[in-house]
Parts: C-alpha cells; sequence; structure tokens
C-alpha cells in the first residue's frame, strides 16, 4: 500500500508542477495577445494618415512607381508562422492556406517565412522559402523586422524576380480564434489608385501637396508598405497568443480532470489502507482477549483442582 500511495502522491506533485508551468503560460500568452492588439489599433490611426496623403497625392496621377499588370511578372510571398509551440494548427492553417492561393498563381512563387516552424511547414509542401526570419517577441522588436523584409523583398524585386507580394496571415476573428488571410501589396495598379483616390478628405478645403507630388509620393507609399507588413505581422502574433492561450486553458482543464482522479484514488487506498490496519488492530485486540479469558479460565480450573 505505501509503494501505490508514495507512486501516487508522486504523480500529484509532477501534476501540480506541470500546472503551474501552463498557468504561467496563459498569464503570459493573455498578455502578449493585449499588447498586440494595442499595437493594431494604434496602427488605424497611422494608416489612417498615410490614406489620405496617397488620396492627396494620387488624384490627377495616373500612375505610381511600382504599378504595373497584376498578371506580369513573378509572385514574391511573406508567410507569418510561429518559432515556438504550444500553439495547435497554427502554422498549419497558414501554410496550407498560402500553398492553396500561391498554386492557383502563374509563375514559381519566392516565399520568405517568419518562423521555423511555418519554415518546415511549407517546405514539407514543396514551397522551398528562400529566406526565413525570427518571429518578434514584443511589439518593438515588429519594426526590425518589417524593415529586413523591406530591405529584402525590395531588392529582389528590383533585380526583376518577381512583380507581385503577397502576405500571408492569421488574423484574430470574433468568432473562433483566427482565419487565414492574404493581402496583396503589390504591384500598385489602377484599381488599388482607384481606391486611394476614392477616400474622401476629412475637411472641405483641397489640400496642397508641398514639395512636389513625386518627392512625397515616395515615402507614403513605402509608409504605406511598411504599415501593411506591420499589422500583418502584429495580427499574427496576436493570433498566435490567442491559440496558445485556448492550448493552455485546455490543458489546465486536463490537469485538473487529472488531478481529481489521482486525488480521488489516492485518498481511496489511503482510507482502504487505515481501515486495514484498524481491522488488524481489532482483531489482534480481540485475539488477545480471548486467549486471556482462556488463560483465566485454566487457571481457575487448576486452583479448584488442587487438595
Amino acid at each position: 500500500m505505501s509503494d501505490t500511495t508514495a507512486s501516487l502522491r508522486h504523480q500529484i506533485n509532477s501534476a501540480g508542477q506541470l500546472q503551474s508551468v501552463v498557468r504561467t503560460m496563459k498569464a503570459v500568452a493573455a498578455s502578449s495577445i493585449g499588447q498586440y492588439e494595442n499595437a493594431v489599433a494604434a496602427l488605424a490611426d497611422y494608416y489612417r494618415t498615410v490614406e489620405l496623403g496617397l488620396g492627396a497625392c494620387l488624384r490627377g496621377r495616373s500612375t505610381v512607381e511600382g504599378s504595373g499588370q497584376a498578371d506580369a511578372g513573378g509572385v514574391g510571398a511573406v508567410v507569418f508562422g510561429s518559432d515556438q509551440g504550444l500553439v495547435g494548427p497554427f502554422n498549419d492553417v497558414v501554410a496550407d492556406y498560402a500553398v492553396t492561393v500561391l498554386a492557383a498563381l502563374p509563375g514559381t512563387p519566392e516565399v520568405w517565412a517568419v518562423g521555423e516552424r511555418v519554415h518546415e511547414r511549407l517546405r514539407d509542401a514543396g514551397l522551398m522559402p528562400v529566406g526565413l526570419f525570427d518571429v518578434p517577441g514584443s511589439v518593438r522588436s515588429i519594426t526590425p523586422l518589417v524593415g529586413r523584409i523591406q530591405v529584402e523583398s525590395e531588392g529582389r524585386r528590383a533585380k526583376g524576380q518577381y512583380a507581385r507580394l503577397y502576405v500571408f496571415h492569421n488574423r484574430p476573428t470574433p468568432g473562433s480564434l483566427y482565419e487565414p488571410v492574404a493581402q496583396r501589396l503589390l504591384p500598385l495598379d489602377a484599381e488599388w489608385q482607384r481606391g486611394m483616390t476614392a477616400v474622401r478628405w476629412p475637411t472641405p478645403t483641397v489640400p496642397q501637396v508641398m514639395g512636389g507630388v513625386a518627392a512625397t509620393l515616395g515615402p507614403l507609399v513605402r509608409d504605406y508598405l511598411f504599415i501593411s507588413l506591420f499589422r500583418a505581422c502584429a495580427e499574427s502574433l496576436a493570433s498566435e497568443n490567442a491559440s496558445r492561450l485556448a492550448a493552455m486553458q485546455r490543458a489546465d482543464k486536463n490537469i485538473d480532470d487529472l488531478l481529481d482522479g489521482l486525488n480521488n484514488t489516492f485518498h481511496r487506498l489511503r482510507q482502504g489502507g487505515i481501515d486495514e490496519e484498524l481491522f488488524d488492530v481489532v482483531s489482534g485486540f480481540e485475539a488477545l482477549n480471548v486467549n486471556g479469558t482462556r488463560c483465566e479460565s485454566a487457571s481457575r480450573q487448576t486452583t479448584a483442582g488442587s487438595p
């Protein structure tokens, strides 16, 4: 009995320690979700400002740098995934979606993977990435990552290796944890320009571009691309932590169920052992009492038979 209860006590202690780790990871994931969601919300005002500036520059202008036929040239793609586990099918979902979309496009795509796990998933699907970036661990780390992506992707685009650029990532949704989405960043074609020029200026005053349209348009386009990549990364990180939080919640519940079962078994065995020891004591006492009674009776008979 002692070996069994000792084993159960060890299992209970191990499960309790594991539950402490799981609850710590739950707290970290919940905190991380908040910072990335706040970053996406704060980015909305910045994007609105860039959008208004682009609309002001593009009115009355036929083309911009980076525009062209949507189906011309090769395809570049950035796929945001994760470096860490405990996120369920997070990487499989976005990788499968990217593979399906890119397979429908002409040409061999050049893909950059953000995260080792999605990199491996893309490679297993037959889509060999040309670059790998580490997943940022905080909001502050997103800006350097986006800068590196822009430098490398623009370098390849300048060499004519691709004309279209897509970004794939998981985005948080109210009804479920996340969903995979895709956005085409380049080329800045006529449809994109029409969408920008349709943005209404918030005041009746007609805006004027200081310093010339050409000098202003280039930085605004770079800011537009930066915001798009930044938002994709932040939404991906929020989705990743939401997936991890859900996984930790399930693990916490499973550990609670396991601990309930172990504790019930432990108390049942312990009570059984106590009952068994009590029965042994009672049986021993009764045996001693019977033997004592017999000895006393025999002694009386011997005394009575003496001359």
